[in-house]
C-alpha cells in the first residue's frame, strides 16, 4: 500500500508539469511537462529510468473579459475556437533515493478557428511540431529514510526556445487571396526565450490510505519580447505600434495544486484544486509586448490504476472561474486614449488528461 501511495504521488506531480504547459485556449500557457515526484523513503535501492507519456486535448470556445463571459460571442456566431492538443514525453534517470534528473519532450498539435483573422470569413490555422524542452535536476530536501510521513522536493530546471515561435500559416483576405504570416500566440509551439524554472512539490501521509499532496511551479522568462509580429502577415497598425502589442511578449507563467488523495491495492483516487495562470507582469525583465494574461481556477478530481510496472491515469480539471486580466498594452492604450481598454481571451470549460508511466 505504501508502495502504491508514493507511486500516485508520482503520477501526480507528472500531470501537475504536463497540465500547466498547455495553454486553455488563448491564455497561452505551454507545456514544459515531466514527472517531479521520484520514488522516496527507502523505496529505490539503485538508479533506475521512468517514462511518462502525458496526452492533454482540450477545447476553448468561451470568451472573458476579466471574469465577465461575453456570452453574445457564441450568439453572434464569432467566437474563437481553439483545438489543443500535446503529447509529453518525459524521461527520468533516478540516480539515489534523494537525486533525479528529468528530460521533458512535448509535440504539439494545434488548430484555431475564427473570423477576425479571415476577413470575417471563419476559416482555421494550424501548427504542429516539437515544443519547448525542458531539462531539470530534483532533491528531496529530507533524508527519505527519516521521512517516514512526508517529504518536500525542490526542482530546477531550464526551458530551452526549441519549439518554433513564429510557425506560420496562411490567413484569408477580403479579396479573396491568402497572406502567410505567424499563426496566434495561444497556438505556437513556443514563446521563444530561455527559461528557468522552480518547482516545490511537498506531500503528506497520514495513514496507508489518506495523503494530501501540494504543487508549485514557476517558469521566469527573462527575455521581455520575441520579434515576432503580431500582424498575421500584414502591416502593423500605428496604435498596436504605439502601445507595444505589434510583438509577441514573452511570459512568464506558474502553477499551484493542492488536494488529497486516496488508496485502495492498486487504484488510487485524487480530488484537487488548481490555479494556471499568465501574470501580467513577469519576475525578471520587462513586460512589454502582445500576451493574454490571465488564470483559471479548476477542480481537479483524477484517478490512477497500476498493473505491475506500469500506471494508467487519468485527470479533468474543470474549470470554476476565468479571468483574463488586464494587459499591459491594454494599460498602455487605456493611457493612451483616455478610454478604459481589456481585452479578452477564450478560455476551455475542462481539459482530458491520459497517459501511462513506466518504470524499468
Amino acid at each position: 500500500m505504501k508502495k502504491i501511495f508514493y507511486l500516485s504521488i508520482l503520477i501526480l506531480a507528472a500531470l501537475f508539469i504536463n497540465n500547466r504547459v498547455f495553454a486553455q485556449g488563448c491564455i497561452a500557457i505551454r507545456s514544459t511537462g515531466g514527472a517531479t515526484e521520484m520514488h522516496h523513503d527507502g523505496e529505490v535501492d539503485s538508479a533506475k529510468w521512468e517514462m511518462n507519456v502525458n496526452n492533454r486535448y482540450y477545447r476553448s470556445y468561451k470568451h472573458f473579459v476579466g471574469t465577465a463571459e461575453q456570452k453574445q460571442r457564441q450568439t453572434l456566431g464569432n467566437e474563437v475556437i481553439n483545438h489543443g492538443y500535446t503529447m509529453d514525453l518525459a524521461l527520468t534517470r533516478v540516480l539515489n533515493q534523494r537525486w533525479s534528473l528529468l528530460i521533458d519532450v512535448p509535440v504539439i498539435s494545434n488548430a484555431r478557428s475564427s473570423m477576425y483573422e479571415h476577413a470575417n470569413t471563419r476559416h482555421t490555422t494550424h501548427s504542429f511540431g516539437l515544443g519547448d524542452v525542458r531539462f531539470s535536476v530534483y532533491r528531496w530536501m529530507i533524508d527519505p529514510k527519516k521521512a517516514t510521513k512526508g517529504n518536500v522536493q525542490l526542482g530546477l530546471g531550464i526551458k530551452l526556445p526549441t519549439g518554433d515561435y513564429k510557425y506560420m500559416d496562411r490567413f484569408h483576405q477580403a479579396d479573396g487571396t491568402t497572406i502567410l504570416g505567424p499563426v496566434d500566440q495561444s497556438i505556437q509551439l513556443g514563446d521563444g526565450g530561455t527559461g528557468f524554472t522552480l518547482e516545490v512539490n511537498p506531500h503528506y501521509n497520514f495513514n496507508k490510505t489518506w495523503g494530501v499532496y501540494g504543487n508549485f511551479y514557476y517558469l521566469a522568462n527573462p527575455r521581455e519580447q520575441n520579434g515576432v509580429s503580431t500582424a498575421r502577415g500584414g502591416v502593423p497598425s500605428a496604435q498596436t505600434v504605439a502601445i507595444e502589442s505589434d510583438v509577441m511578449s514573452v511570459p512568464d507563467q506558474y502553477l499551484i495544486r493542492f488536494g488529497a488523495n486516496a488508496s485502495f491495492n492498486n487504484l488510487t483516487t485524487f480530488l484537487g484544486f488548481r490555479d494556471e495562470c499568465i501574470p501580467v507582469h513577469d519576475l525578471i525583465g520587462g513586460s512589454q509586448g502582445f500576451r493574454r494574461p490571465g488564470y483559471i481556477l479548476s477542480v481537479e478530481p483524477g484517478i490512477t490504476y497500476k498493473i505491475k510496472s506500469v500506471t494508467l491515469y487519468a485527470y479533468v480539471p474543470v474549470a470554476f472561474q476565468r479571468n483574463r486580466t488586464q494587459s499591459v498594452p491594454d494599460k498602455n492604450k487605456t493611457a493612451l486614449t483616455g478610454v478604459y481598454a481589456h481585452g479578452d481571451a477564450a478560455f476551455a470549460d475542462y481539459a482530458i488528461n491520459v497517459g501511462l508511466t513506466i518504470n524499468f
